[in-house]
């Protein structure tokens, strides 16, 4: 039986399928509605005779009272007459005797007991007579709460049968004709139908034969016996209807794509790898990388130039140098772009960002190249920014280094020079106010030729430590006593500009190899900077500790002072640097004692605000100066732990 279904014309089983399913859907409307229908009509028998037991009850209320046993009987004949469906009306008092009824031919004793309601409702049941079922309605005659007989009426179903008849056979005519309609309308439908199968087979077998047939592996050929299979759904169809056709073609056609498919999902994770490990490379790198498109959006960002712009990767792809960058730098480098993509010239330069509150200046180098596509046209600028600060700042320090050499051997010529007139106009102007009344206003002007000439020593000196051409004359020294030294030469005149100096030294008395006179004017030029900069009344922390480990010892200058713009704290080492005002220092102080300290292979920075730590440990109140803090290290004398012992 399968067999021959298989085996008809796929327009057949169509008409077949809709033909069956349109029966059986009507089959089961109709079995619903004729149940809903007969039901709703009982259920309307059923409420009409209650109505009619109910509105004789009431009627019968008085007549039953004056026992007025010919109106009741003219009330249940005029009630049998008026309605066709009624087959029996009788009245019973409260001791069950019949006073009125519509029997012709006697009253059947046992209709009495047929519907033995109680209460004061009205009840229903069906009475069988063996030719046909009636409604039985017995409705309480009341007066008050006092039963004074019952009401009966025998309602025919006759009328409701007839009824569900008529609709069983108006539903059977419409379905039929419903399934006449079905038939035609599936014929054509199935018709139009296969003329579309029959084509989309045709052009399923054409792609088979002349576009994936080739394309099948040796290997899977014979392993599965694809070729014989695709051989046979193009020469020997199947017998059966045009969907088996179709499906074997098909057949054919998906092994086939599922070898396209193995060798491009293999291509895919092949690719994939290359993009994650190209990925992977690209994120690592410093660099700052990044593709644009045609339009000058992001196509590509390296996870280093996402962090630069302080934005995730995701959030860059799509946007334009506008969407990104301020108004002048996105205008200069979506020109560069554009001059790129137009000429296909490559750009190599350097650029600067400018300072901010934050940050120092930084300086990147940045390369712009064409990217080309298959027909060798510009698709793209790929750029690539890797940051040279630190670069400029040895080029800017060699630069610097060069120049102070310079200025360094004229200086110590010059210094040479003017040193021995100094000296001859230092000793002649204390020669001659020797001579004077120091009152005279002649030994007073002498008096300023030697202090300003003291001055001009000074600035030479400075330039002839600068110069580097004094020798330092090392010796075994005790760290901390040059620092007190100096604490003690300098604290009068600190307490008169109300500035207290505390000092925490280490108590093990750190020894080292060094110049004592060359510390202590480093001491000195730190102790004085600290002075000039606090405005107020101020505090200067100093503090010595010696590392065992690392075989040195630290001493740090911390002040209250108004401390130094982070900016500059990379150049207040430079020569002739100041932030003092013009004539208050020469800006080589810092600078002479970062050659001292250098000269002991030690190291000296500056650190500015003070730490919070060491502003809670020195109890500075809230308004005093951010402050500055210079920390000097120096390496211990190779014998220092023998003479601590």
């Amino acid at each position: 039986m399968m067999d021959i279904f298989s085996r008809l014309k796929f327009r057949t089983k169509i008409n077949l399928g809709i033909t069956l399913i349109v029966a059986f859907t009507s089959l089961i409307i109709a079995i619903f509605v004729i149940r809903m229908s007969s039901d709703a009509l009982i259920e309307q028998s059923r409420k009409r005779g209650e109505v009619l037991a109910g509105n004789l009850a009431m009627r019968a209320e008085n007549p039953l009272l004056s026992v007025d046993l010919l109106n009741l009987g003219s009330m249940v004949n005029e009630l049998k007459k008026a309605d066709n469906e009624i087959e029996y009306a009788f009245i019973m008092d409260d001791r069950q005797r019949v006073l009125a009824n519509t029997f012709s031919d006697g009253f059947p004793v046992q209709l009495k007991d047929a519907n033995k309601s109680s209460g004061n409702v009205i009840g229903v049941v069906i009475i069988d007579t063996g030719k046909k079922r009636i409604f039985d309605f017995a409705a309480p005659i009341l007066l008050g709460d006092k039963k004074l007989g019952m009401v009966r009426i025998g309602l025919s179903r006759s009328g409701i049968h007839a009824v569900v008849q008529n609709l069983i056979f108006a539903i059977m005519v419409l379905t039929g004709a419903v399934l006449l309609m079905a038939v035609l309308i599936s014929t054509q439908f199935a018709r139009q139908l296969t003329l579309r199968l029959g084509s989309l087979q045709k052009h399923a077998e054409d792609i088979v034969a002349t576009h994936l047939g080739p394309g099948l592996r040796k290997e899977q050929e014979k392993k599965e016996g694809i070729t014989d299979k695709f051989k046979r759904a193009i020469s020997h169809p199947p017998k059966g209807d045009e969907i088996e056709e179709l499906t074997e073609t098909f057949d054919a056609m998906a092994m086939s794509l599922a070898c396209h498919i193995e060798d491009l999902q293999i291509t895919e994770a092949d690719l994939i790898r290359q993009k994650e490990l190209l990925k992977t490379i690209i994120n690592v790198s410093p660099d700052f990388v990044s593709l644009q498109g045609p339009q000058l959006t992001y196509l590509a960002v390296n996870k280093t130039y996402a962090e630069h712009l302080g934005r995730s990767e995701e959030e860059i792809l799509g946007l334009t140098d506008e969407e990104i960058y301020p108004g002048e730098v996105a205008a200069a480098r979506m020109e560069e772009a554009k001059m790129v993509l137009k000429t296909g010239h490559p750009v190599n330069k350097e650029t600067r960002e400018p300072e901010t509150e934050d940050y120092p200046p930084r300086w990147f180098h940045t390369i712009r190249v064409p990217v080309h596509g298959q027909k060798n046209n510009i698709i793209g600028v790929l750029s690539t920014s890797r940051e040279i600060t630190e670069i400029k700042s040895y080029q800017a320090q060699l630069i610097q280094s060069q120049k102070m050499e310079s200025i360094g051997k004229l200086a110590g010529g010059v210094a040479h020079e003017i040193n021995t007139p100094l000296g001859i106009i230092l000793g002649y102007s204390q020669l001659l106010q020797e001579d004077l009344d120091p009152e005279n206003q002649i030994a007073k002007d002498l008096g300023i030729i030697e202090k300003q000439t003291r001055v001009c020593r000074k600035i030479v000196a400075d330039l002839l430590g600068f110069s580097r051409q004094t020798e330092s004359e090392k010796i075994t020294m005790c760290f901390n006593n040059s620092i007190l030294e100096v604490v003690q030469l300098v604290s009068h005149t600190f307490k008169l500009e109300q500035v207290r100096i505390i000092t925490e030294l280490d108590d093990r008395f750190p020894i080292i190899h060094g110049d004592p006179e060359k510390l202590k004017q480093v001491w000195l030029n730190l102790l004085s900077n600290a002075l000039e900069a606090i405005n107020d009344k101020g505090i200067i922390h100093i503090s010595t500790q010696l590392d065992t480990d690392s075989m040195t010892i630290t001493a740090i200058f911390s002040d209250t002072g108004h401390g130094v713009e982070p900016k500059n704290l990379n150049t207040i080492f430079d020569p002739f640097y100041s932030t003092k005002p013009v004539g208050k220092g020469t800006g080589l102080g810092l600078s002479v004692s970062f050659g001292i300290i250098k000269d002991h292979g030690g190291t000296i920075e500056a650190l500015s605000p003070l730490p919070r730590s060491l502003r809670n440990k020195l109890k500075l109140p809230e308004k005093s100066g951010p402050g500055t803090l210079f920390k000097v290290i120096l390496p211990l004398d190779e014998l220092s732990d023998e003479d601590q012992t």
